[in-house]
């Protein structure tokens, strides 16, 4: 079976974060290890508490899965600059796809992340990433330039490729009307854009595509097909939403 290693943040709701991924992993039929490297509180209201687990014990936990045949890894919410950092030279020696979902902070309110942790992400993250799968805000920040038409949204994959990474996916399910999300690897810019707006909401969206990304990354589909079904997946998690604790989730 096809292992993916989910290394970043717990969410109490299993709303988001390594929780909701070992559900989406298990049901994509892969088998699912993890590094925790944060631990958060939040529910629909947002962010209360957030705190980072020791440098230390992040590079234990990565030791310990050293035979674990892990064919991609999925990374998520990583709360300072000296997460980043050990995250970072960890990957730098992985030989299988890396995805990178660039938390931030949640849709329902708060942040993670300080600017010393995204200038740690610009500098020692991205450049050993081989996706990246920021939404427009999340893009604004790291590209610091705004983000908002798909013209911006095709320069902040560019400049995110130019930072380093292999291949950059900036979504557009925050954009009025069809949902758009544009991609930049070495073979220049393609926009996906297939199907129309589900009216609904989801917490863990981003969580959720990356996830999938790295499930099918990480059997060998072809980077535009592996996008394709990733963006599948959330479409019908999202037609398919249930309401506990106030918000929508996936399960």
């Amino acid at each position: 079976m096809t292992v993916v290693c989910s290394v970043g943040s717990t969410d109490p709701w299993n709303a988001a974060g390594l929780g909701l991924e070992v559900q989406a992993l298990a049901e994509l039929g892969t088998a699912n290890v993890w590094v925790v490297a944060g631990v958060t509180a939040q529910d629909q209201n947002g962010v209360h508490a957030a705190g980072a687990v020791a440098p230390a014990l992040i590079a234990a936990q990565f030791d310990a899965l050293h035979e674990a045949d892990i064919a991609a890894f999925r990374v998520g919410v990583l709360l300072d600059a000296a997460t980043v950092d050990v995250v970072a030279a960890r990957l730098a020696s992985a030989t299988v796809p890396v995805v990178y979902d660039p938390v931030i902070g949640p849709s329902a309110g708060g942040r993670f992340i300080d600017e010393a942790t995204l200038q740690a992400i610009r500098t020692t993250l991205l450049p050993v990433v081989d996706v990246v799968t920021p939404n427009m805000s999340e893009a604004a920040a790291l590209c610091e330039q705004p983000v908002e038409s798909l013209a911006d949204m095709e320069g902040a994959a560019r400049r995110l490729r130019a930072l380093g990474c292999g291949a950059a996916l900036v979504k557009g399910g925050h954009r009025a009307g069809a949902p758009v999300d544009v991609l930049a690897d070495g073979g220049g810019t393609l926009r996906f854009e297939e199907g129309s707006r589900i009216e609904a909401t989801l917490r863990g969206t981003g969580c959720l595509l990356a996830a999938a990304l790295a499930a099918a990354l990480g059997r060998g589909a072809p980077l535009h097909e592996a996008v394709r079904a990733a963006r599948a997946f959330v479409r019908e998690k999202i037609g398919h939403s249930q309401e506990r604790g106030g918000m929508r989730v996936a399960y």
